[in-house]
């Protein structure tokens, strides 16, 4: 296959909708195109920044050159005598809530004493043109008195406090079965996973209305409307029912829409000048402004038996939080968890900690926390395969976690864990052919064709990798979501909030419709705060929780629907079933269209979904803290230059535990994207700072992986065995392979070198191999 372009391919077939081919044309199951994929292939489609309104204005934003310091003086004169600007905005302007944040509200709107992270946002100005408002913030004069920075999250227990709650965000002493237990044969590791950013194609834009009554309309990418609105609401000293937030198209979303730092100014200007304000950043200001992955810091020992079975885990991960708390806690939770991966442990003792520094905020991202773990476990199992002389899959097999096994939180597993089924389908996946084997295929070396490097100095590795992910939230969360779906003149509406980032909720929803109700055309209506909230778009939450609430309330609908027929005919409405638009009875006597059965009335119903109640981990790491757990292995291999040190990922082999396909095209694309973006962990992203001061804000500095960095991907096992608490029994599909890729490239190179490789992204001098 060729080189140029990412290829995804199902049980080794050459497209990757092989599934399909006997697919329904439409409903659950059918590889329904999204509505909007033509306006977005063709620069059509509205975002956030194409957004207009009369009597614009134009935002910016100062933001801190210091990664810590206190606040001398803000003098905002000069901004404010610029022709052309219509407000400033600073700490002594918000007149509500001064701080904001998820989970805790520690993160100022603006900084007022202190600056504790580069980028932090100092003040907003308005103008009537976006270069006058950028020259206004460089006009505005700000006195620093610049501090040392604490930058190492290990000097951050003992250093004085970053923040008025203190530098430690949450401390978790998992403690499962003996202590004292060892085992036979022990290795130890120390790992480092770096910075990742979410990188979005489109950076973040807004738009800020006043209304009539006061309040204010805030037009952003946002990915839960309602905590965006209620926290708006607070920082603007407003009742909630006086803010309201529109969804403008998401330019795709792993994390970084969920930061109001963008919005927060926005709202202020326009309440202030009483004109629409729109902000546009440029990449710079994203990068300085939305959360990354935490950079995290991991030792480990592992104890086995003479036959490699693991006996005991004992793990220290430390996380680096950055400023504030943003998602920190819940991303500890998830990293203490599943720090000893999808296997059989039975005594495990982690310790894991998130703390504040003067980095820049780490956040949600996909797969936080298991991403981490799953890095470092997988190095131990490689370390522990070499020392017993070990397959490192057989070592794998051995341990592999199975449905009824127990957690080291003591949580049972309950939901299908097939981990030995998807590691066997990669491990008995053909290899692909080396270049000596195919003289016909270009040889192309680590560093590309017309790489530097010598053939001589290239080795091949093969490494595997499994790991694992909660789904929806975790430790308590109530998650909850609402629909409603509308039929009449034979076109059904769907009302709900959940939004659409690029997971394929909207395509989603018109397939639960369509497949209920037998109605075609499906719309499903733009999401607002007007609509009842459906939550954060993470964790597969949409598809498990939203979709449940547009199944439950089209199946009311249906019952309206057919409830009259019934009756009518004397039967039972389980009896009739509706298919292409027709409704037939089990006998044949009965046979009608759904137009004819509506006879011009409209129908409709409102439903939620939720989940099993979840619980939060004591103080010793244990209970029942998550909903549902999805599974992935992957067999990674990978071309190295020894020399170099450079890095080709020739292949990705990937089995995954999906539950149930409901759109073949759509759940290919998934976790495609999600090994690509675990690529991109695995080699070339790690944004880099210097005494907590981000060195390159932008994509050159930045490196993101092209079509020429994106390997083979080839979906090999797609194991359907549905989660029976789950609506339609599918699972998350996007985060896993996130998690567990980076892993797997690791694994490789460690098997191509020989070297520990202990590091992520991957630097060129942990893959050369000194010679003679």
């Amino acid at each position: 296959m060729s080189n140029d372009a990412a290829t995804a391919t199902v049980d080794g077939a050459s497209p990757a909708a092989a599934p399909e081919q006997q697919a329904p044309a439409h409903g659950i199951g059918a590889s329904l195109a999204p509505v909007d994929a033509r306006a977005k292939t063709e620069g059509t489609f509205p975002y956030a920044a194409d957004l207009w309104a009369e009597g614009l204005l134009w935002a910016a934003v100062l933001r801190a050159p210091h990664a810590c310091a206190r606040i001398v003086s803000i003098d905002t004169s000069a901004a404010v005598a610029m022709p052309g600007v219509r407000s400033v905005v600073t700490h002594a302007d918000v007149p509500g809530d001064p701080a904001f944040g998820r989970r805790i509200a520690d993160r100022p709107v603006f900084a007022a004493e202190f600056v504790r992270h580069h980028g932090e946002p100092i003040a907003a100005v308005a103008a009537d043109h976006p270069d006058t408002a950028r020259l206004a913030a460089a006009a505005i004069a700000v006195e620093y008195e610049v501090l040392e920075p604490v930058t190492d999250p290990e000097k951050a227990f003992a250093a004085e406090p970053l923040h008025p709650d203190g530098n430690l965000i949450r401390h978790i002493p998992l403690q499962y079965g003996d202590p004292e237990v060892t085992g036979e044969v022990v290795v130890e590791g120390l790992y480092r996973i770096g910075r990742q950013d979410p990188a979005p194609i489109g950076a973040e834009a807004g738009l800020a209305v006043p209304r009539p009554d006061g309040g204010v309309e805030l037009y952003a990418a946002s990915t839960d409307p309602h905590s965006d609105r209620d926290l708006a609401a607070a920082c603007f000293g407003l009742e909630p029912d006086r803010v309201k937030v529109v969804v403008t198209g998401v330019p795709g979303a792993t994390g970084d829409r969920e930061d109001l730092g963008f919005q927060l100014p926005l709202g202020l200007l326009a309440l202030k000048t009483g004109c629409p304000v729109k902000l546009t950043a440029t990449r710079e200001e994203s990068f300085l402004g939305h959360a990354h992955r935490h950079p995290t810091l991991l030792r480990y020992r592992h104890h086995a038996d003479t036959e490699g079975r693991l006996v005991k885990v004992e793990a220290q991960i430390l996380l680096d939080a950055g400023a504030y708390a943003e998602a920190s806690s819940e991303s500890l939770a998830a990293a203490v968890a599943f720090a000893c991966g999808p296997y059989v442990v039975p005594h495990a003792f982690v310790e894991g900690w998130a703390v504040r520094t003067n980095n820049p905020p780490s956040g949600h991202v996909r797969g936080e926390g298991a991403m981490q773990v799953c890095a470092a476990y997988e190095g131990q199992m490689d370390k522990l395969a070499a020392k017993l002389g070990l397959d490192p899959a057989e070592l794998r097999m051995r341990n592999a976690l199975a449905t009824g096994d127990l957690l080291p939180t003591g949580q049972t597993v309950t939901c299908p864990a097939p981990v030995a089924e998807l590691l066997a389908a990669v491990r008995d996946f053909p290899l692909p052919t080396l270049p000596k084997d195919a003289p016909e295929d270009d040889w192309l070396l680590p560093g590309g064709p017309e790489g530097a490097g010598e053939p001589d100095a290239v080795r091949r590795g093969v490494g595997y990798a499994l790991g694992m992910v909660h789904m929806l939230g975790a430790e308590g969360t109530d998650e909850v979501s609402t629909a409603t779906v509308k039929v009449q003149d034979g076109v059904a509406t769907v009302i709900c909030a959940a939004v659409e980032t690029g997971q394929g909720f909207t395509t989603l929803a018109r397939q639960i419709v369509q497949e209920t109700l037998g109605i075609d055309e499906v719309h499903v209506a733009p999401v607002d705060t007007d609509q009842p909230p459906a939550g954060p778009a993470t964790h597969g939450r949409h598809t498990w929780v939203s979709g449940g609430a547009v199944e439950r309330a089209a199946k009311m609908v249906r019952t309206q629907l057919l409830q009259p027929l019934a009756h009518k005919f004397g039967m039972s409405t389980e009896l009739l079933q509706i298919a292409d638009g027709k409704i037939t009875s089990y006998d044949g006597v009965l046979s009608t269209t759904v137009t004819e059965a509506m006879d011009g009335k409209e129908l409709w119903a409102t439903a939620q979904c939720r989940p099993h109640p979840t619980e939060p981990l004591d103080e010793t790491g244990q209970g029942d803290a998550f909903v549902g757990l999805a599974f992935c292995a992957i067999r990674a291999v990978v071309d190295v230059d020894i020399e170099l040190g450079s890095v080709r990922v020739v292949e990705l082999a990937v089995a995954q535990d999906v539950g149930r396909i409901l759109n073949p095209r759509q759940l290919a694309a998934r976790i495609e994207a999600g090994v690509t973006q675990g690529v991109g962990a695995a080699l070339t992203e790690n944004l880099r700072t210097v005494r907590g001061r981000i060195r390159h804000p932008d994509l050159t500095g930045y490196a993101l992986p092209t079509a020429l960095d994106a390997p083979d991907i080839r979906i090999v096992k797609l194991v359907e065995e549905r989660d029976v608490v789950a609506p339609f029994g599918a699972k998350a599909a996007s985060a896993v392979p996130v998690v567990t890729s980076p892993a797997a490239i690791a694994s490789a190179v460690r098997a191509a070198t020989g070297r520990p490789v202990n590091r992520l992204p991957i630097r060129p001098q942990a893959a050369v191999v000194q010679q003679g």
